[in-house]
């Protein structure tokens, strides 16, 4: 059985960090029936009301904890004290910044704030998880790419390099699992309509949280799955991509 469903082996806990985010709440919404839940972010407060729809859509047990993804330090403590009440069964890294690219040309600084926040701090946290899910032998984490990361184009340069990292990461991490009884899934949506692209106009094969969060439950719940294209379409679109000339590429829109 899947260690995000619920039956006879009795409920999962599920970690979502980043579940202030719009497709981790739409995650856990949908994986909150029969399980155990722990929301990791920011806004307390937002996760609080959060914790109270949760449980009346069944969830077993929820609870919230403070996590800022960008203090990398912490982030072995906060799994710490979120596996002192119970061992994670299924995680989800949900949090990123899509940033300024503009200001990322002038500024290090907002260089630094996307691929910190994009590439570091997650390959920080999956290591993390993966290390203690190993030690135990079974355990899924659940990563989130891009589109954006199959071919890094010119006018979203320094965050498609960041998921471009990420990708990269993760593939040789799914490698290294191979027979430890533990699973990294890796999510690539393509353009998200929501708060993070607000403002913006939606781009081809665009796509929607809860369309995201149902397909990553799907996936989750598939023991076989390894990497889920949103919509599925996307993989042949990444493959396209690899062969069109750097001249007409470095025209290609946002």
């Amino acid at each position: 059985m899947n260690s995000a469903t619920s039956g006879s082996r009795g409920p999962r806990t599920v970690a979502i960090f980043g579940a202030n985010s719009e497709i981790g709440a739409e995650i856990a919404q949908l994986l909150a029936p029969g399980n155990r839940l722990v929301l990791a972010g920011r806004r307390l407060e937002d996760l609080k009301s959060q914790a109270s729809r949760l449980r009346s859509a069944g969830a077993v047990d929820v609870r919230y904890v403070f996590f800022d993804a960008t203090s990398t330090h912490t982030h072995a403590e906060i799994i710490e004290e979120i596996e002192a009440e119970g061992k994670i069964d299924t995680a989800l890294a949900m949090f990123g910044v899509l940033g300024d690219q503009e200001k990322a040309e002038r500024s290090g600084e907002e260089v630094h704030k996307i691929l910190h926040t994009d590439f570091t701090a997650q390959a920080v946290l999956l290591t993390e998880l993966t290390h203690r899910m190993k030690q135990r032998r079974r355990g899924t984490v659940v990563a989130f790419s891009s589109i954006a990361g199959a071919r890094v184009r010119r006018p979203n340069y320094v965050y498609g390099s960041a998921k471009a990292g990420l990708d990269g990461f993760c593939q040789g991490m799914q490698d290294a699992l191979v027979g430890t009884g533990v699973r990294l899934l890796v999510v690539r949506p393509g353009f998200v309509i929501g708060r993070m692209t607000e403002g913006m106009d939606p781009a081809p094969l665009s796509t929607t949280p809860i369309k995201v969060a149902r397909a990553t439950v799907d996936a989750i719940n598939s023991e076989s799955a390894q990497d889920v294209w949103i919509p599925g379409t996307l993989r042949q679109l990444a493959a396209v991509m690899q062969i069109v000339p750097r001249w007409l590429w470095r025209r290609a829109p946002r």
